[in-house]
């Protein structure tokens, strides 16, 4: 549809998590995914669909992203260090449900905007007219433990909880993010994980947001799906009604 309508360039927004139980190599594009969850493994099914449909008139860019963080307007608090910082401001904690020690790569969402707006220039000359490329940077992959003392660094009235009995989270990997820097002229560093800290601190609180449950609220894409469905307004396959 995005051909025939005349469309040159189409971004698809991938996730590092097809890299799924990573160990402690560094994953690149060339690297043996691993997707581990319906999600992920939707990631690689799209990646590998949009591929026949690429060439020089019609470049495809798969953004694999790191996890997303930040401050938006529309904020989503189903994210790791968003989690933890609404968290720290509403109940005075930051539970990890893990022992802490799984790695995730961390973007804020102003650099995956800059990403999406770099994909949207770029020609076939630039990695191919099929583009599958990682979406962060090499410093920001970080333990969700040293996540959740980032945060408390900022918010030191708050206590860490790590759930040490809890089971291993097999969704652990680093990656390498070498290839998107070398492609992306600006890209060479992202917003430093302090200043996200304080962006969302800002804007939780200027905001006037309360519910300490919110991870039961709307504010969790989960439940936001869960309800439309129920008001009818998507259907059993999520399109609109």
């Amino acid at each position: 549809m995005a051909r025939r309508a005349g469309a040159r360039r189409f971004v698809y927004a991938s996730s590092c998590s097809i890299y799924g139980a990573g160990g402690a190599e560094m994953k690149s594009e060339h690297s043996t995914i691993n997707p581990l969850t319906a999600y992920a493994r939707s990631k690689v099914s799209c990646e590998q669909a949009l591929r026949p449909h690429a060439d020089p008139d019609f470049v495809v860019t798969c953004l694999r992203f790191a996890t997303a963080c930040g401050a938006s307007p529309r904020l989503r608090l189903d994210l790791v260090l968003n989690d933890f910082v609404a968290s720290a401001l509403l109940t005075d904690e930051i539970k990890i449900l893990s022992d802490g020690a799984p790695w995730r790569p961390l973007i804020d969402v102003e650099d995956m905007c800059r990403a999406i707006a770099w994909a949207l220039t770029r020609d076939a000359s630039q990695g191919g007219a099929h583009l599958a490329v990682n979406v962060g940077y090499n410093d920001q992959n970080y333990t969700i433990r040293d996540l959740a003392y980032a945060v408390q660094e900022q918010l030191p009235t708050a206590s860490v909880n790590i759930n040490t009995a809890a089971p291993a989270d097999k969704r652990s990997y680093r990656v390498d993010f070498s290839l998107y820097a070398s492609l992306n002229a600006q890209a060479k560093a992202g917003k430093p994980l302090a200043q996200t800290v304080r962006e969302l601190v800002d804007s939780i609180q200027a905001s006037d947001f309360r519910t300490s449950a919110f991870r039961t609220s709307y504010l969790v894409r989960l439940h936001a799906l869960s309800m439309l469905r129920q008001r009818g307004r998507l259907d059993s396959a999520l399109r609109w009604t």
